[in-house]
């Protein structure tokens, strides 16, 4: 399964998500993926952005590729059932503990590579007709440790069907047995009145001590050390390079990546991993290992082309597509504000020095980062963040 991971430079999966830093706003240039090129045996051309260290706080920016559109994409499985939902966080006996002989080892010394060895990625214009604004909501970086192993999402109604423990900013009520309900009617770290709830799994400094009062649950399922929080964790709603957006409905679900990838394939592979001062490069598959003071950088980028009637689907995923490799949203669709984590974190320069939490058959592959939503914004506040995403202003 792991042999994979000795081609790294060259997976097409990995120019899905681009890191490169913002664009003055007004600006017509946006970051994004190039065309994957993995017969070759370099790195495309920079993008413009330099290899030296900068501000931990670098935004980067950059709409994810369109999957269904890369020629060099791998061919479908002949014997996949071609009607079959993706599997998700909530395939199999969630609840269920595995077995020792399920938990793989992980991470390997050769899943962290260097940055610099990370390949680069390049700019796309955005058309006239496009949206350049930004809308920040700011949630904090799970100050007061709201965590559990569940997953409302995929897998709602299931304590520890993730199996592995989840930061949540956002909504402080948020657990598998959230209803549209109950979050509508919690608190929040967010800050004007955005109720919604942001999640992904936490990262780990192997070497130190989980005091928390899920340790056992945790060393059960493979996932050791301390929980380590973001530095920063930016939540934004960016716009689309051709066209305008509408609002995100209330309720909508969503998640971006997939927690099984390491078995799965990469099909719905999202992650982007980089270094502060260097997100014009990164990697899908490999942990970075970031020079100096240079931060672990994680940029998660969900789909943003709706369907324009469901707030979910079996899958999570089917209501909602990626833009194309133009910027436009697929026939159908119409583009709602692009939200991205980006997550910033202070963890040390080592190989197998720290890692993401995973379900205990994924050995803490990078390449199942992954991340969930749950849009509860009052309707008024998201249409504010379409306002000011279609006017192209920084809010």
């Amino acid at each position: 399964m792991r042999s994979r991971k000795g081609i790294a430079v060259a997976l097409p999966a990995l120019l899905l998500f681009a890191a490169a830093l913002e664009a003055p706003a007004g600006a017509a240039a946006q970051k994004w993926p190039a065309p994957p090129a993995a017969a070759e045996s370099t790195p495309p051309p920079d993008a413009g952005g330099g290899d030296q260290p900068g501000d931990p706080s670098a935004d980067p920016s950059a709409p994810p590729a369109d999957p269904s559109a890369d020629p060099s994409a791998p061919p479908a499985d002949p014997s996949a059932d071609p009607s079959a939902a993706p599997p998700d966080e909530g395939d199999g006996d969630a609840g269920e503990q595995p077995p020792p002989s399920q938990i793989a080892e992980g991470p390997n010394a050769d899943d962290f590579v260097p940055i610099r060895q990370a390949p680069r990625v390049r700019n796309v214009r955005t058309a006239r007709g496009g949206s350049r604004g930004t809308f920040r909501t700011r949630c904090g970086t799970n100050e007061n440790e709201h965590h559990n192993p569940d997953n409302v999402v995929a897998a709602p109604g299931v304590q520890n069907g993730a199996h592995h423990i989840h930061d949540y900013v956002g909504n402080l009520t948020t657990d598998a047995f959230s209803t549209d309900e109950s979050l509508a009617a919690g608190g929040t770290t967010c800050d004007n009145g955005d109720l919604s709830t942001y999640y992904w799994p936490v990262i780990r400094n192997r070497a130190g001590q989980d005091d928390s009062d899920r340790a056992q649950q945790s060393t059960a399922d493979g996932n050791v050390g301390e929980i380590v929080l973001p530095t920063r964790a930016d939540i934004s709603f960016r716009g689309n390079p051709r066209s305008k957006v509408v609002a995100m409905p209330r309720f909508l679900r969503m998640a971006v990546g997939d927690a099984k990838s390491a078995t799965n394939g990469l099909a719905n592979a999202r992650a982007f991993w980089t270094c502060s001062g260097f997100t014009n490069r990164g990697f899908t598959d490999k942990y970075p290992l970031c020079p100096g003071d240079s931060q672990v950088m994680r940029v998660l980028d969900f789909a943003s082309c709706w369907d324009g009637q469901n707030t979910d689907s079996a899958n999570h995923r089917d209501h909602v597509a990626f833009p194309q490799r133009n910027g436009a949203c697929p026939q159908g669709t119409q583009a709602i504000p692009q939200l991205r984590y980006t997550l910033s974190y202070d963890l040390p320069n080592q190989a197998q020095a720290f890692a993401l939490d995973s379900f205990p058959e994924q050995g803490h592959d990078p390449v199942t980062d992954h991340a969930d939503v749950i849009n509860v914004m009052p309707e008024e506040l998201m249409q504010r963040a379409v306002r000011c995403i279609n006017k192209g202003r920084r809010c």
